[in-house]
């Protein structure tokens, strides 16, 4: 008997055995396997339209807070320019008294402008903050200790983002 060539009574129980090995794995085996498979498949599938829908949220935030951030300037221009011709007209009336009113009417235009844009991005960092915590624990499954903790991650990390983009 050579090397390379089997005998006929080992290749008849080979095919046998390996026949038993396939059907036991064909019948037990594959459909685990493939029960798996599809159940990581669908997991990643779902994973998948989380994140777009998380990535299309973050999209609407974005561009309700550059509207926001528009109007917000359009309203200080608006508010600077009557600001100015309120001035003006007083000037003509009176230029000692004008020049009073003029700054006082300026500097509570700049307040107003700075409160409402102060509280403009509290509010759309509230916002950004409340989904960032929802993104955060579907995709990372990482809870913090308490929602105290979460906040001032939150804050801080908004910050830095506020800071690395000035």
């Amino acid at each position: 008997m050579s090397l390379l060539t089997p005998d006929s009574g080992l290749l008849f129980w080979m095919v046998i055995v390996f026949g038993i090995v396939f059907v036991i794995l064909a019948k037990y085996g594959f459909p685990v396997i493939i029960g798996m498979v599809d159940e990581r498949k669908q997991y990643i599938d779902k994973s998948l339209l989380a994140a777009r829908e998380a990535n299309e949220q973050l999209a609407n935030i974005k561009a309700d807070s550059e509207m926001i951030l528009a109007k917000a300037h359009e309203e200080q221009a608006r508010i600077l320019n009557e600001a100015v011709a309120t001035r003006e007209r007083i000037l003509k009336e009176a230029k000692t008294q004008a020049q009073v009113e003029g700054q006082k009417l300026l500097d509570e235009a700049k307040r107003q402008v700075q409160a409402e844009k102060d509280n403009a991005i509290s509010d759309i960092r509230r916002q950004v903050a409340v989904l960032s915590v929802d993104i955060a624990e579907k995709v990372l499954r990482k809870n913090l200790d308490d929602e105290k903790e979460q906040m001032e991650m939150i804050d801080r990390l908004l910050n830095e983002l506020t800071v690395s983009k000035n």
